[in-house]
């Protein structure tokens, strides 16, 4: 983890990964697609703002959520109320 001049906090690839349990070249795939912006260090490594990171991290959580209600035959609301 490291700070960019803005003081936003910047993430390395194996700590994207980690957050979202995948490889960390999966990481760098998904900026390559453009689905996450990276920043180049100097040395030319990636790093990604840890905003940017979080809030595409509740979006796939959101998207899992709403799949499972789907694949349970409800609503993500109504989920829990099926056995009711």
């Amino acid at each position: 983890m490291s700070f960019h001049g803005d003081s936003e906090v910047l993430l390395t690839p194996a700590e994207v990964a980690s957050l979202f349990r995948v490889d960390p070249k999966t990481v760098t795939r998904w900026a390559k697609a453009g689905k996450l912006s990276s920043i180049r260090t100097l040395g030319g490594h990636r790093r990604y703002k840890e905003s940017e990171v979080r809030a595409l991290l509740g979006a796939a959580s959101d998207a899992a959520e709403a799949e499972a209600a789907a694949n349970a035959g409800g609503t993500p609301d109504s989920a829990g109320d099926q056995n009711k």
